[in-house]
């Protein structure tokens, strides 16, 4: 192929929940004074009812905005190291939410801190080879960490989506090196729960200082630059002065060293070059060159020119995401959602959840993507969908088309707030929903605090976990409605929202 390619959207996505480390630090004291000087600054932390997958979506859908027509996408990447199935197309349920077309050709990229640039890697390639117009990547991560230990305050949830392809690019794609070796900084093995990781010094002198700018200096010969070109120098690491110790050793200004965000969500892991990268994107001005590297198992680097477009990208990106934040400081909240501590969910939580999964092949563009039904002779629209239509004064049969109402707003017709029937957050949320356009869908209310729900408010769909058969280790997702918050609210401190 011939011509410029490279990204032409971007998306973010960073849970709204940011517990404060100090309240980890100072729960901890008694047992780690040693962890107190990194009590500084928030992390990003999932709700209960999000993993890698629904923050994934939210990413790509961030990306793709609300256009109902999805058809132009043709291949999906996900990367992450925290995929809820180990023997499941994860990037086939978050190509079922996006509703994109059955042909898309959709692949899960994971098993290191690589797998974000690694899937940005496959779909440049792909693209440039002609066997892709349009790809999407996304990369998510929700990792778990020991209780009292430095990982718990260093990681962050979070989820970033790029599109590739040769119009419209906002950063033109100059050239990229990867550098593949078995150097093991941490591992978790099947089964596990946890990571096991190794001496910081080892990893950062061997590790980062020595294969980082191998893998980079492969990418600028590529490019055809020198380091001092660069503009923006991104590299994830939660070493201290790490990521400013190689842009020395390559010959990158300090001051082209992009922040970690550290301080404002933590590393969100196999997501996390590209979270810095959207992140990047939106800071960027036309003609500004772009290094994104990534170190695991070796190293990746990518670098990419910004075009006069970058400022066309209406998208929320990693700035919006930041910026929609409710400090958390309940640090057994956060425990308990992760599932770090057992707890008494009384009777009303003991029932059989399995999933029967004829129903869902049957039902999947409405249970994943919310698709219901529009009358073709009445307008009449409806959820669920059915082959009789609802309109009063013509119940028509079979006349009904596919209608998507994911990315409609809607305001609360009535609701409840349960105290009664089991939540992971009590209470338990729930309402009736009137959508713009027509449709009413009765659903659970999330991201939510006890009296911040009201009659009339505007909501808008979101993709979550609905509830986890644990006995088969399987997780059903559906929709959920969450307020549509004003800027002034995203600022809003005190108890974090369910």
């Amino acid at each position: 192929m011939s011509g410029e390619f490279g990204l032409t959207a971007y998306g973010g996505y960073i849970p709204r929940l940011r517990l404060q480390r100090k309240s980890i630090t100072t729960a901890n004291a008694w047992v780690a004074p040693n962890l107190m000087g990194k009590g500084k600054g928030e992390r990003s932390m999932c709700n209960w009812d999000e993993d890698a997958l629904t923050m994934a979506v939210e990413a790509a859908r961030d990306l793709l905005g609300p256009d109902d027509d999805r058809s132009h996408i043709d291949t999906l990447y996900f990367g992450s190291t925290t995929m809820p199935f180990a023997d499941r197309l994860n990037a086939g349920v978050i190509s079922g939410a996006l509703t994109l077309d059955r042909h898309v050709q959709a692949a899960d990229i994971a098993s290191s801190q690589r797998a974000g640039t690694s899937a940005l890697l496959q779909a440049l390639h792909a693209v440039k080879a002609g066997a892709s117009k349009n790809a999407l990547v996304v990369a998510a991560d929700k990792r778990k960490a020991r209780a009292v230990s430095a990982q718990e305050l260093d990681f962050g949830d979070g989820a970033a989506a790029l599109s590739v392809g040769t119009e419209n690019v906002i950063a033109t794609y100059l050239g990229g090196g990867a550098l593949t070796v078995d150097f093991v900084d941490h591992f978790r093995g099947a089964g596990e729960e946890f990571d096991y990781n190794w001496e910081e010094r080892w990893i950062r002198d061997e590790g980062y200082m020595k294969l980082v700018p191998q893998a980079v200096s492969e990418a600028l010969s590529n490019a055809g630059l020198k380091a001092e070109e660069i503009d923006h120098f991104i590299l994830p690491c939660t070493l201290a002065k790490a990521p400013q110790a190689v842009a020395k050793k390559l010959g990158i200004a300090p001051e082209k060293v992009r922040d970690t965000l550290a301080a404002q969500c933590g590393e969100t892991g196999a997501a996390h070059s590209l979270v810095m990268l959207v992140h990047a994107l939106q800071e960027a001005k036309p003609g500004d060159k772009i290094l994104v590297a990534q170190f695991g198992a070796g190293a990746d680097a990518l670098i990419f020119q910004a075009t006069d477009k970058i400022s066309s990208v209406k998208a929320k990106g990693i700035m919006g995401a930041l910026a929609d934040r409710q400090e958390e400081t309940n640090y057994m909240k956060f425990l308990t959602f992760n599932g770090l501590v057992e707890w008494e969910k009384g009777m009303r939580a003991e029932q059989d959840k399995k999933t029967a999964l004829t129903t869902l092949y049957r039902n999947e563009d409405m249970i994943l993507g919310l698709v219901g039904g529009r009358c073709t002779e009445t307008g009449v629209v409806q959820f669920p969908r059915a082959r009789i239509s609802v309109s009063p004064n013509n119940p028509a049969v079979d006349t009904q088309e596919p209608y998507k109402f994911a990315e409609r707003k809607a305001r609360i017709l009535s609701w409840s707030a349960d105290y009664l029937t089991f939540s992971m957050a009590p209470p338990n949320h729930y309402g009736m929903m009137d959508f713009e356009g027509g449709g009413r869908i009765y659903m659970d209310i999330t991201d939510v605090a006890p009296g911040e729900v009201e009659s009339g408010m505007e909501m808008r769909m979101v993709f979550r976990i609905k509830d986890v058969d644990e006995k088969r280790g399987f997780k059903r997702y559906f929709w959920k409605a969450v307020p549509v918050r004003s800027s002034a609210s995203n600022q809003a401190t005190g108890q974090a929202a369910e």
